[in-house]
């Protein structure tokens, strides 16, 4: 049994039943057919996941495996701000006519700032600094930038990545501001998983501990039926994953370098209504 099935299933169960319910409320979110969007949430949520243990994978239903770890490629490898250096369409409802999401994610990511080591913009520093000073406690990247928030045709979510080696294990914390749980909550989970797999294996270090930080974790209210169901399935056991080994340049990982070895998962929910 996977235990990222066992902490998604408790934290769902509690944000549905010891949740706060927005109901009633003046909501910014809105549904395709213009109705408000009300949740039920949780403040401050905090899972972890032993990256040493297990591969942080939904079983109850599938994780598009290939095109999480694509996206996470786009905003942390190749810094981009455009649509059309993703292979998928998930940020297209975003994207301007030229393919922009404006100064956002990756694009903050790319920015240089000048340091007394010389001029890095926030991975490279996260490289170097995992390199050459790997027990500093300031290895902190942070895509929330309010000069550019006007920028932004969507507010970062996961914003800001805190990592930390213990050891030989590289560990890090991920801050979210708010997270659709049904959504995004394990596509979230998936992608930095990847990325510290990234990170450890060509600084020399191991995988270690996500923690996963949401400030509003929520359920909402046209959702609150699959996500009851879905935790009422029955996990399967997580599966292996495998990273090319070969590589030690971080700028040099593919899609196709990462693969799971028997990912087993239940049906898929379709047609799951977004808020916007």
């Amino acid at each position: 049994m996977s235990r990222a099935d066992l902490i998604f299933i408790e934290m769902c169960k509690d944000i549905l039943e010891n949740g706060f319910s927005d109901e009633g409320a003046e909501v910014r979110p809105k549904w395709p057919d213009g109705t408000p969007a009300h949740t039920i949430k949780k403040f401050g949520v905090v899972n972890r996941y032993d990256l040493s243990a297990e591969f942080p994978i939904l079983t109850l239903r599938p994780t598009n495996f290939e095109k999480a770890i694509d996206e996470i490629l786009w905003i942390w490898q190749k810094k981009s701000n455009n649509i059309k250096d993703l292979n998928s369409h998930i940020w297209d409802a975003w994207a301007d006519e030229n393919g922009s999401i404006g100064k956002a994610y990756g694009y903050q990511l790319g920015i240089k700032h000048r340091y007394k080591e010389g001029e890095f913009d926030q991975v490279d520093r996260v490289l170097y600094d995992l390199k050459h000073n790997p027990y500093s406690r300031r290895i902190i990247t942070n895509m929330y930038n309010h000069a550019d928030l006007m920028e932004m045709n969507l507010y970062p979510c996961a914003y800001s990545m805190t990592f930390n080696v213990t050891g030989k294990k590289l560990n890090a914390i991920l801050h979210q501001r708010s997270q659709d749980v049904l959504v995004a909550n394990n596509w979230n989970v998936v992608q930095y998983a990847v990325l510290v797999h990234m990170f450890a294996q060509v600084s020399g270090l191991e995988a270690g501990e996500l923690v996963h930080v949401i400030a509003d974790a929520h359920i909402y209210d046209r959702h609150i039926p699959l996500v009851k169901e879905l935790i009422s399935r029955e996990p399967y056991p997580a599966p292996k994953f495998v990273m090319n080994p070969d590589i030690r340049d971080f700028y040099a990982f593919r899609v196709s370098d990462f693969r799971l070895e028997g990912y087993v998962a239940g049906p898929q929910i379709k047609n799951i209504p977004v808020a916007v």
